[in-house]
């Protein structure tokens, strides 16, 4: 089992990264929330994971923090949700705000993410409710700064590519992330996206 990689950043985007690490580049799959923590860093990053392992698949997860994960592998446990479905999640809201919905029961909030209907966001808070009572959320937000971006064809590019991979359909992505940078000209990609999944 494979607790943690430490290595250098070789490709970032919102949706995965890859690390190199003693010549070889391991592939994780990214939250919002890991992104914003770890780009623009430099020098060896370490992101902490979750190997997910099917007959037709192998696929590696990163995450900043241990807490994180921790959230990532509860979600995965609820029926209905999978781990597509937990990035989801956890690309809509912050952990800390992931926590507060779920010890309030806003069922309303969960079902703002992608794929997450009435039956599902219920499940969620029923089972994972009386598992986060008593955790500090504050562990739970990501560390890191969002760095400031202009409003242009890269961040546009980049939020609809991040969007497209979350499973979003091209079109729509583009045309909710046209709308936010003309409402929000200096809006960084982390911003499009998480303005995008509200609309999307």
């Amino acid at each position: 089992m494979i607790e943690y990689i430490r290595g250098a950043i070789a490709e970032i985007n919102p949706t995965d990264v890859v690390l190199e690490a003693n010549g070889v580049g391991y592939g994780l799959s990214i939250s919002l929330n890991t992104y914003t923590a770890i780009q623009g860093l430099h020098g060896d990053v370490k992101l902490y994971v979750y190997e997910s392992i099917r007959e037709d698949a192998y696929q590696l997860w990163g995450f900043a923090t241990k807490a994180e994960r921790a959230l990532f592998l509860l979600l995965t446990g609820v029926s209905g949700v999978g781990p597509a479905s937990a990035r989801v999640i956890l690309s809509s809201m912050s952990p800390a705000e992931l926590c507060d919905a779920i010890s309030r029961a806003d069922e309303r909030l969960l079902k703002s993410a992608k794929g997450i209907g009435g039956k599902t966001a219920q499940r969620i808070i029923v089972e994972l409710k009386d598992k986060i009572v008593g955790l500090d959320t504050a562990v739970y937000s990501s560390q890191g700064q969002q760095s400031a971006a202009s409003a242009n064809k890269e961040v546009l590019d980049e939020a609809v590519a991040a969007l497209t991979a979350l499973g979003f359909s091209p079109a729509p992505s583009q045309k909710a992330a046209l709308a936010i940078l003309r409402a929000e000209p200096d809006a960084n990609v982390e911003r499009v996206i998480k303005l995008a999944l509200k609309m999307l």
